[in-house]
């Protein structure tokens, strides 16, 4: 049986803001629950309000590892003003521009993990150009477009340690099923295609693949 998070883990992913579906939530916790076995951090790129940060900060403290979180905390192009995933009370009134860090830092303080998660505020990319660090999973939910997508992948993938985990969100093989682009899709399609990952499973839009050769 999959390892499942404690009832108020469970409750405090379910009311926190954000996306992700409850089954997803459980695949990925299952996932963070298997890399932390290696010692090694658990990384996230796309923060948003810490919905999914929070199954991995409870995965990661029960390993004795940290959980690392990448984002901008200005909202991808679906979350700004004028899109259906627009979220008013994410603005800063003062500048008029998204900004989640505040709502993330209260989700992680109510779910009492925050002492489990380094925060990394900026740009996936560069952030990835100065990380030097092995890493036992890294999950990419960061931005939809196949730029920011690929960005991602190429930033992060090659810290996957052997044996680690690499995990897609929104991988919508139907076009008729992707709600906010199939770049996610295709950055999963390059990872099986470069002989280094192999899918290890598949719940809805959730892929879990595992570094089993060299190279991204």
């Amino acid at each position: 049986m999959a390892p499942a998070p404690k009832p108020d883990i469970l409750a405090a992913f379910e009311a926190a803001k954000g996306f992700m579906p409850t089954g997803e939530g459980l695949a990925l916790y299952a996932a963070a629950v298997e890399a932390g076995r290696l010692g090694l951090p658990l990384l996230e790129v796309g923060t948003y309000c810490g919905r999914s940060t929070i199954l991995l900060a409870d995965a990661a403290r029960a390993a004795g590892v940290t959980a690392l979180t990448v984002d901008h905390h200005r909202g991808s192009e679906e979350q700004q003003p004028g899109w259906e995933y627009h979220d008013p009370s994410t603005v800063d009134p003062e500048l008029g521009l998204m900004d989640t860090l505040p709502t993330f830092r209260r989700t992680l303080h109510r779910a009492g993990l925050e002492e489990h998660v380094v925060a990394l505020v900026g740009r996936s990319p560069q952030v990835a150009k100065v990380w030097g660090t092995p890493l036992g999973l890294v999950f990419v939910d960061g931005g939809h477009t196949d730029e920011h997508a690929n960005a991602d992948y190429e930033g992060w993938a090659p810290h996957v340690a052997e044996g680690g985990l690499l995990v897609i969100h929104d991988v919508f093989p139907d076009p008729a099923d992707e709600f906010t682009g199939q770049a996610p899709y295709r950055v999963y399609l390059r990872a099986l295609a470069s002989g280094a990952f192999t899918e290890v499973s598949a719940t809805d839009s959730l892929r879990v693949l595992r570094r089993t050769g060299d190279g991204i």
